[in-house]
């Protein structure tokens, strides 16, 4: 089953989304943004950039947990992972966002 973008609007009436594995597992999460059009801007963005693994960031959370981030060729943060046990779990947790990212749906929950 291939992954998906999920669209949605939060509490504070902002638009985000979230990516999904194939397997339904949040693989990572967007900014709010004001409008639906710049959500799925957004999307297109992450799609675009999910290949390049020069456009991933790592860090360790105070958690204890690791964290990845994509950034859009401006180096604005476009995707943020959710917490990872150790840094190879983060990494495999990337490379499914660069398989599924590119040829994700979007689809409205």
């Amino acid at each position: 089953m291939p992954g998906k973008f999920e669209l949605y609007k939060d509490k504070s009436d902002k638009y985000r989304f979230r990516l999904k594995a194939g397997n339904g597992e949040i693989i990572g999460t967007s900014q709010g943004y004001s409008s639906k059009n710049a959500a799925l801007n957004g999307i297109k963005s992450v799609g675009t950039n999910a290949p390049e693994e020069g456009q991933y960031a790592f860090k360790q959370g105070e958690n204890g947990k690791t964290y990845f981030s994509l950034k859009a060729k401006n180096q604005q943060v476009i995707l943020t992972s959710q917490g990872y046990s150790s840094e190879n779990a983060a990494k495999s947790g990337m490379k499914s966002v660069m398989k599924n990212a590119p040829e994700a749906q979007v689809v409205e929950p």
